[in-house]
């Protein structure tokens, strides 16, 4: 069943682990650092990235080394900097500047994957929906095609939406292998709003049975397992949600929207861009 953490202190350690909770796949950690201080993960079985969210880190992964990651003082201030690390990597993260913050994505996987970076430059945005629908919002692939044949099926995206606006809408799901009309993937939702006061709201609903509706604030995180699982922002507050998704038998994913809902694909702008970024 889908599940609410609550934003709190993770001492970084790992929020989400596959096969510890409601995902099986899926691995989550956040790392907050101050200058010098030097943080160690071993994901085992687990392919991963390292997202610098704010300040600036130097990142090793396995032999590898990459220095000065990170160029932005907030998650506000452009495209992330950030180093995928490979599969069986022993990770550590120490951070040049005080208030580094590194978001740590990963997905379990049994190739043998070698690390890269990944700079601001090779984020990919697509914009989707508009402020007459009110489902404007503009997602930047991290992690997608720029990965193909380098990754495994771990897929990592932030998304900024406007205030009041909608987004995973027209609702669609991912929980079935049934292609070509719909591949498997696990999915983490991470919450963080402009101003800090700011909150959502999170459905997430199987296509019989009762819906789970939470309300989302600043730093919390949102699990689904299954289910459409459409998202909406408070007027008078811009948010963002860091994205997790993680196929069960392929990278490319394939989103099945609500059939009730068929008559928005047309109506919402770059419904299919979005799609053809996914794959």
């Amino acid at each position: 069943m889908p599940h609410l953490l609550h934003a709190r202190d993770n001492r970084n350690l790992p929020l989400v682990e596959p096969g510890e909770g409601v995902l099986a796949l899926c691995y989550f950690n956040l790392l907050h650092l101050a200058a010098g201080q030097s943080h160690t993960i071993e994901a085992g079985g687990c392919e991963t990235v390292c997202v610098v969210l704010s300040g600036r880190a130097d990142i090793a992964a396995g032999t590898q080394e990459f220095k000065g990651v990170g160029r932005r003082a907030t998650i506000w201030d452009g495209p992330a900097d950030s180093v995928y690390c490979g599969t069986g990597s022993r990770v550590t993260v120490r951070a040049q500047r005080d208030g580094t913050e590194v978001a740590i994505a990963g997905g379990l996987c049994a190739q043998p994957l070698a690390p890269f970076r990944i700079s601001p430059e090779d984020v990919a945005m697509v914009e989707v929906g508009s402020r007459e629908t009110h489902s404007r919002r503009r997602i930047f692939h991290i992690l997608g095609q720029n990965a193909n044949g380098r990754a495994g099926n771990l897929l990592v995206s932030e998304l900024y939406g406007d205030e009041g606006c909608w987004s995973g809408y027209p609702p669609h799901k991912h929980d079935t292998e049934r292609l070509p009309d719909e591949s498997y993937f696990e999915e983490i939702y991470h919450y963080r709003y402009r101003p800090e006061s700011g909150f959502g709201a999170q459905f997430c609903y199987p296509e019989k049975g009762e819906p789970t509706v939470a309300m989302t604030r600043h730093g919390d995180t949102f699990l689904i397992d299954r289910g459409y699982h459409p998202t909406v922002r408070a007027p008078g507050h811009d948010g963002y949600i860091f994205t997790i998704l993680v196929g069960r038998h392929q990278r490319s994913m394939v989103q099945f929207f609500e059939p009730a809902h068929q008559h928005l694909m047309a109506k919402i702008p770059g419904i299919q861009a979005m799609r053809d970024k996914f794959k």
